[in-house]
């Protein structure tokens, strides 16, 4: 959410002032809603990548009485490592047919937002992976 808020801050848009998220005090609705198109290729991915390669176990997560759900410490650098090296990871853009790394996608979604807020581009192109 951090890396997105950044983002779009860094093309010019409130972060708070959503489309699909309400809009509510402190809450960065626009960076929510742009979550949402990355959160397969991004999160999800990521997610059932530790878990398959047992990377990330049940053994690191406790259950509290209350039924809060917390993660212990080398799961969440297990995590935070692969979320940075995946970053690193370079792919095609599928609407700009260029070579980017992930971690400046967010960026580029941002700009294009911008662009089609803007009145620059006819639509917005949301990111789909294939």
């Amino acid at each position: 959410m951090h890396d997105v808020r950044s983002a779009l801050e860094a093309v010019g848009l409130d972060p708070a002032v959503g489309f699909l998220h309400r809009d509510r005090p402190g809450r960065p609705g626009l960076a929510l809603d742009m979550m949402e198109e990355l959160r397969p290729f991004l999160a999800e991915r990521i997610a059932l990548s530790l878990i398959n390669l047992r990377q990330v176990q049940e053994k690191g997560f406790k259950k509290s009485e209350a039924g809060a759900v917390t993660m212990d410490d080398d799961t969440r650098k297990t995590l935070i490592v692969a979320y940075q090296e995946r970053k690193q990871e370079e792919i095609m853009h599928p609407f700009l047919n260029e070579k980017i790394s992930i971690g400046i996608l967010f960026h580029v979604q941002a700009l294009l937002m911008a662009r089609y807020l803007r009145g620059d581009i006819d639509g917005y192109p949301p990111f789909i992976w294939k």
